[in-house]
Order: C-alpha cells, then structure tokens, then sequence
C-alpha cells in the first residue's frame, strides 16, 4: 500500500486496524500503509476532527461512546481494586486543616473512606454516601450541600446546590466523571447534574479528577470542561501510556496507580 490509495479508503483502513488493536502510533501507520509522517498525521488529524478516533501523542487510539451509569449502589464493586487504589492516592493528596470538596459517585467514595485520620479538616460535598462515611469524626467538619436528590447518585444538585456552592472555597476539588477524551474534554450523560459540576469546579484552587481506566478515551452527551481546566488526574495502570503522555503534554499532572 502507499499515498496513491485515495485517503478515504486509507483512513477507512485506519478505523478498521484502530477497532482491533484499541491504538496505532504514526509509525504503525507509516508501516502498514508505506505512508510518510505527515500524511500519517494528516490522516490521524483528519478522523479526530470528524470525531472517529482520540489523538494522543504519537499516534491515536479508539473513541468510544460511554454507555449510560447505572445507579451508584449497581456499580460500586466495579473496578473494586482499581477504585481503592485511586482513593487512597487522592487522599495522599489532602493534608491537615485544609477544605476540601467531594462530589458524588463511588471512586470519590473511596477517597472519604481514606480521609477518617485527617485532622482539623473541612469537607464539603453533595454526596450523601460522602455525608454519612464522615459524619461521625470529631476532626473533620461536613458541610453538606442540599438541593435536589438525585436518587441515582445519592447526590444533590440543582439551582439550591448551585446557589450554596457561591457562597464556598475549597483547596481542592475532587470529583469523578463519566467520560474523558483528549478533543471533547470531560463529558457527562446528565444534563442537570452537569451544570451542578460546572459550578463545583469553580470552587476549587485545585481540581483533581478521579476516574479509573474505563472512563478513559469516550465521549458522552455534555460537555463539562476541557481537560486543561484540570490540574490532576488520579487513575490505574490500565490507561494507555499514549493517552497519559497527550494528557501530561497538556500539562495536566497524571498519577498512575
């Protein structure tokens, strides 16, 4: 094969090659296809505008639609060891004395649970699981967001939630998503909780997302926030190194645990 093969066909044979082995590097491209660089790279450019591959650094790999959550209490055995990982390297993260904001879902969930030795700290949050792992430590104070329950989630949001959270400052904010993708950013399948998290982000002085290797390289239905508004990002060893060097490229600071 080589350049005289009409793009179409060539980057049809790209998605096909893509689908099977989950990434391709330029230099797989150039390989399979006797291609130069930069019609490899046009190529790659080409599919991530049309929204049919990631771009990561050196080469691309499968972009997925993220399938709809389901409820907190259906999911939270899944990724168990992946889930406690990123929990306890998060919590690493706070220190003493300072405020911190949690949101919902069960990989923050996780970081609660390793926050119950912290002293003379402040956690805000919308997540009733959150609200109640810590509600009972002497020295940590619960500020606890009301507003519409999601039954989901367990977690509130809303005009209620988004009025409180103008009123409070956090060191950082941690919270999960539903989707991440290098072009798209951070992406949700809820419309009203969405705008819940724009505003949560806005809390913070750091915002660190914790989210393990299945919400990685997908898109959902709305948008959150570009991944350059996030300053770390807590996930496992499953996250291909090429989607991690695109995301530290960006200068977002990546833990891998």
């Amino acid at each position: 094969m080589n350049e005289f093969i009409p793009s179409f066909e060539r980057q049809t044979q790209i998605l096909d090659l893509l689908a099977h082995q989950g990434s391709l590097s330029v230099a797989d491209i150039v390989d399979q296809f006797s291609i130069s660089e930069a019609t490899a790279r046009r190529d790659l450019e080409t599919l991530a505008g049309e929204g049919k591959l990631q771009r990561v650094h050196g080469g691309a790999v499968s972009l997925r639609k993220a399938p709809p959550e389901p409820p907190i209490l259906q999911r939270e055995n899944w990724q168990d060891d992946e889930k406690k990982r990123i929990g306890r390297a998060a919590a690493d993260l706070i220190g003493d004395g300072e405020t911190v904001f949690l949101g919902s879902g069960t990989t923050v969930l996780e970081v609660a649970r390793n926050l119950k030795k912290r002293k003379d700290l402040t956690v805000i949050t919308n997540s009733l699981p959150v609200m109640t792992t810590l509600s009972s430590l002497p020295e940590i104070t619960v500020i606890a967001l009301g507003g519409l329950l999601r039954k989901s989630e367990l977690s509130f949001i809303g005009h209620i939630t988004e009025q409180s959270i103008l009123d409070l400052r956090a060191d950082k904010v941690i919270i999960g998503i539903h989707a991440i993708s290098l072009e798209h950013g951070l992406t949700n399948d809820y419309l009203p909780e969405t705008m819940t998290d724009r505003a949560i982000l806005q809390m913070g002085q750091k915002v660190l997302i914790v989210a393990d290797h299945t919400k990685f390289g997908s898109v959902s239905t709305v948008h959150v926030a570009a991944v350059e508004k996030i300053h770390t990002i807590i996930t496992d060893t499953q996250v291909p190194m090429e989607f991690v060097e695109s995301l530290r490229a960006k200068n977002v600071e990546v833990i891998v645990v």
